[in-house]
């Protein structure tokens, strides 16, 4: 219940330098335990995780970061993976099928994909565009930016490949169009998009979505009961 990259390891990993702390090792300041959910804006099994994750993590009193893990970054990348866009597009939606049949409620809507004429987007703009929300908003405003960016993409079928579709999403979560542009296209977002994928590598997290938390804690994709014994850990540690 996952998606995993066919590309080799990412380059080795290097310190966070944008003020951002390494996952697995809570800040002595913060109360809460903290667990890092590495995701991709086109991954199905993160639009299945996610709520879940909200779900418990607010039951329990945790605090989740986000972090981003581009599958492909780039259309020359889905080609070398896939073969082509075409089969691209029809080897993700039979992934999505599987998805769809472990979602807790029906929203992924496979058709309305296939009915698109635009090809399948790789998932680095809206990476960037998660970034640039945390940029301005914090955690909090990344964790929205990629819930609305992947509600937009699985469930509306629109095209988050378009950096204009996605400045709509940004708008219409209440970030400024013109200065939220001007982050996603800058070099500090794509700086924090390559520090969590080479955090990623450094933890040896080759597919996602992936929960790191504190001793060892590492999840995917998990029904929801198992997935609030497995976090309560956390808690009672």
């Amino acid at each position: 219940m996952l998606f995993q990259t066919r590309r080799a390891a990412y380059s080795a990993a290097s310190p966070l330098t944008d003020g951002r702390q390494m996952s697995s090792v809570p800040s002595p300041a913060t109360a809460a335990p903290v667990v890092d959910f590495f995701h991709d804006v086109v991954c199905g099994w993160c639009f299945v995780l996610a709520p879940r994750l909200q779900q418990v993590s607010a039951e329990l009193g945790i605090q989740v970061r986000h972090r981003s893990f581009v599958l492909q970054d780039s259309r020359a990348q889905m080609v070398e993976v896939f073969g082509s866009m075409e089969r691209a597009k029809a080897i993700i939606l039979r992934h999505w099928t599987d998805c769809a049949a472990h979602e807790d409620t029906a929203r992924i809507d496979i058709e309305g994909m296939r009915a698109q004429d635009f090809e399948y987007p790789s998932g680095w703009l809206g990476a960037l565009a998660c970034q640039a929300a945390g940029m301005l908003g914090g955690n909090d405003a990344h964790g929205a930016m990629f819930d609305a960016v992947q509600w937009a993409h699985l469930h509306q079928h629109r095209n988050i490949g378009d950096a204009e579709v996605l400045l709509d999403i940004a708008e219409a979560l209440g970030h400024p169009r013109g200065a939220f542009a001007d982050h996603m296209r800058s070099d500090a977002a794509a700086r924090r998009v390559q520090a969590d994928r080479a955090e990623a590598a450094a933890l040896g997290i080759r597919s996602i979505p992936t929960v790191i938390g504190g001793n060892g804690l590492r999840l995917q994709t998990l029904p929801l009961p198992q997935l609030r014994q497995a976090l309560a850990h956390l808690v009672a540690a």
